[in-house]
């Protein structure tokens, strides 16, 4: 019977030491990390700055400074008391409708009217990314219009009320010669903009007195008309001097009627009492005669005085309404005068000497810490749900 032997065969081959798989866990760890820092930070840093320092082509500034004033309005601050000592002031509003008019496709088209816009956009050796129209944006006017807003910026400062006009191109003469076309047609907006407001007030104005000389014209025809067929210029004096005469006659019948009253105390058979009786009885016609020629009937003073005195009275109100009128047609146009716009210019566009844009190492800067703090959230969370997963 042979004897029973144990022979060691060491450890099977399933079986293994944790430490370097935990060694290469961690290892592993940190080169996933060194990639994704690589692919979310050091790449598009590096792409970045290829792209400005190497690819980006230079672009020059014009820039340009303005203000929109108008005659009268209360300043605030020390260029509008400035300019308010010259009878100027500042137009906030109406400076906000110029920079609308800057940024419209009016301004495109008057860009284009007086420039070849699309070839100043596309200047030979200008970069895709640069230039118009970009790989994605279509040739069309609204493309052209939307592609030109990167070109031109327009703001406003408050405290001094002055505008700010910059206008980018690829060459200096190029960006001069567009600030000094926008701010061209800007000029031209505010002068139609003052013929608008002006045209609108004194026209009302002037319908106003017009209107107003046609009144009166009509009633002085019918006045004119109304004496013609009377045959009396002023009926008021016609019966001023009826009034006068009627009671000239009851003077003269009531002398007569006293000398015959004594004449017939002392003579009773006079003839002379016949003689005075004829004249009384005379002037007692003449006296009816004269008083129906003031009142009786349709065809007496009374009756015509009261037309004559409402003719009157519409001439002394047209009169009124005209010279009214006339009075607001001439505050209208002094209105028009001192309420007109004006835009004044504080710095013409300037020609560039040196390309300020774009801002190179700014932008590659910009890139890194953005990308920096994606990549930097991005690692926190991963980490977390990494020690949540493991303590689950």
């Amino acid at each position: 019977m042979s004897d029973a032997r144990i022979t060691y065969l060491g450890p099977t081959g399933t079986a293994q030491d944790p430490a370097p798989a935990r060694s290469r866990k961690r290892f592993g760890g940190l080169g996933g990390a060194r990639l994704a820092f690589v692919l979310v930070v050091v790449v598009p840093t590096l792409i970045t700055a290829f792209y400005y320092l190497v690819v980006a082509a230079p672009r020059y500034v014009s820039e340009a400074r303005f203000v929109v004033r108008a005659a009268e309005q209360p300043q605030t601050n020390g260029l509008g008391i400035a300019l308010q000592g010259v009878g100027l002031t500042q137009s906030p509003t109406d400076a906000f409708a110029l920079h609308e008019y800057i940024t419209s496709r009016d301004a495109v088209a008057d860009l284009e009217r007086q420039m070849d816009l699309r070839a100043m956009l596309s200047r030979p050796g200008v970069d895709p990314l640069s230039r118009h129209p970009r790989f994605w944006e279509g040739d069309s006017a609204e493309g052209l219009y939307s592609g030109l807003q990167r070109f031109i910026t327009v703001g406003y400062h408050t405290p001094t009320g002055i505008s700010t006009l910059r206008v980018e191109a690829f060459t200096p003469e190029d960006a001069q010669r567009m600030a000094q076309t926008l701010l061209n047609g800007g000029e031209a907006l505010v002068n139609r903009l003052n013929e608008r407001a002006a045209a609108r007030n004194v026209a009302d104005a002037e319908r106003t007195v017009v209107e107003a000389e046609r009144r009166l014209s009509d009633i002085q025809q019918r006045l004119t008309a109304f004496r013609n067929r009377e045959g009396i210029v002023d009926p008021t004096v016609s019966v001023t001097e009826g009034s006068a005469l009627t009671a000239e006659l009851a003077g003269t019948i009531a002398s007569l009627r006293a000398e015959r009253s004594q004449l017939q105390s002392q003579a009773p058979q006079s003839p002379q009492l016949a003689i005075i009786d004829a004249r009384i009885a005379a002037y007692e016609r003449q006296l009816a005669a004269e008083r129906a020629k003031i009142t009786g009937n349709q065809s007496s003073l009374a009756s015509k005085i009261g037309v004559y005195e409402s003719l009157m009275l519409e001439r002394e109100l047209a009169d009124r309404s005209l010279a009214t009128a006339s009075t607001a047609l001439d505050t209208a146009r002094e209105d028009s005068r001192r309420q007109q716009l004006y835009l004044e210019r504080v710095v013409n566009p300037g020609l560039p000497d040196k390309a300020t844009e774009p801002k190179r190492l700014r932008a590659i800067l910009a890139v890194f810490l953005s990308t920096s703090l994606i990549f930097a959230i991005g690692w926190l969370v991963w980490a977390g749900l990494r020690e949540h997963r493991q303590i689950g």
